[in-house]
């Protein structure tokens, strides 16, 4: 009992219990509260992007091994894009099997998607752009080539790996703060939409959170277990981080921790730095499966039909719109806006109907997100050799 009270994740849990329960029967205090997730995220923020360049640096340098690096730049890409494609799949066909959109629309909490559907076209450049977490990444990359070729090599790298541990002590005392941001995410959220918004469309909800249940256990737990790992040990592994990301509906605020927590389980600091960031952008599972199935849920609230060549063009669309908007504000609206204009079949005013319960879906999207990244890193430092144990 002693060692379950003296954990952070018991005093995050109850911070969410605390924050649920303030949002259901204090609302105007609960929003109020919203600033306490806003500042512990900024904070979390300050931690990310020195973690990033000092660890991908320092990987890069300290391996000595150009060749490596982009091997596993290569593997991580090719399987993004694979698994990325799986999901959205698997978030069509079960849209389709259980026809979550397969309801009547009076009733349905609406909100006014414009500022949405007017958004503006996002190319690769524009992500690198408005990614922080990309370009710092860049930068990292380019500091670990230099450092390769310099003659005192040893010695910046010994000065980096000091400066890393400090970076990482003070981030275990900022983490202390988290059951703070947990309490304020979560009273907002549940003061401002309520619970009650939930119920037109509890369909939709249920069938996203199974669907992301089914990819967590079966498709990322049979990779996992092709390399003799196991999905709910790893769960079990970043708990707190999950119990961050639910309260706060973000991944980033656990991306720090979730770095040092997978250099502990064996992987490389090499192959951390550069597979996490990068799929932090590119290998979002959970909003992929989101995105096809606000798409399919649309077509069905309007009685769209559609045939095996369109719902096989959504897919090869979604896999190019959804990384177009990585990293951007507000980027799953902007991609599904882009998605529907591009089919022309389907009405983008649908997402006036998704935005009023997006809050209460984004929590299982960036869970996902979370999960399936360490999945990705894992794996990458398997096929890399690297011996990697999960308590």
């Amino acid at each position: 009992m002693r060692k379950v009270i003296t954990h952070l994740s018991f005093y995050v849990l109850l911070a969410i219990i605390i924050g649920i329960l303030l949002g259901i029967y204090f609302p105007t205090t609960a929003i109020q509260l919203e600033p306490l997730a806003k500042y512990f995220i900024n904070l979390i923020k300050i931690f990310t992007y020195p973690i990033i360049f000092l660890t991908v640096s320092l990987g890069i340098a300290s391996m000595g091994d150009l060749k490596k690096v982009g091997r596993i730049g290569i593997k991580s890409l090719v399987y993004f894009e694979v698994v990325s494609t799986l999901s959205l799949a698997i978030g069509v066909l079960m849209a389709l099997w259980i026809q979550p959109g397969n309801i009547s629309k009076s009733g349905l909490p609406m909100q006014n998607p414009v500022k949405y559907t007017h958004a503006p076209h996002f190319n690769l450049w524009a992500v690198v752009k408005q990614n922080t977490n990309l370009q710092i990444l860049l930068l990292a990359i380019l500091l670990g080539f230099v450092l390769n070729f310099l003659k005192k090599r040893e010695k910046y790298i010994h000065q980096l790996g000091k400066l890393t541990h400090l970076v990482f002590i003070a981030l275990k005392y900022v983490m202390y703060l988290a059951p703070i941001g947990a309490l304020g995410g979560m009273a907002f959220a549940i003061g401002k939409y309520g619970l009650k918004t939930l119920i037109p469309l509890a369909k939709l909800m249920g069938t996203m959170y199974l669907t992301m249940a089914f990819f967590i256990v079966i498709i990322l737990g049979l990779i996992l277990k092709y390399y003799q790992l196991s999905i709910f040990k790893l769960i079990k592994n970043i708990k707190e981080e999950l119990l961050i990301v639910f309260a706060t509906s973000s991944s980033e605020p656990a991306m720090p921790s979730l770095m040092n927590k997978l250099e502990k389980m064996g992987c490389s600091k090499s192959v951390v730095g550069l597979v996490v960031p990068t799929g932090y952008s590119f290998n979002l599972d959970g909003t992929s499966i989101y995105l096809s199935m606000a798409v399919i849920f649309i077509a069905q609230l309007y009685n769209v039909p559609l045939n095996t060549t369109e719902i096989v063009t959504l897919i090869l669309i979604l896999m190019l719109t959804s990384k177009g908007a990585a990293g951007v504000t507000g980027s799953g609206f902007i991609v599904l806006a882009s998605t529907l204009a591009t089919l022309q079949k389907i009405p983008i005013e649908g997402l006036a109907f998704l935005l009023g319960v997006d809050k209460f879906m984004s929590e299982g999207r960036a869970i996902t997100n979370i999960i399936g990244n360490s999945v990705a890193t894992l794996v990458i430092s398997k096929s890399e050799g690297e011996a990697i144990h999960l308590d």
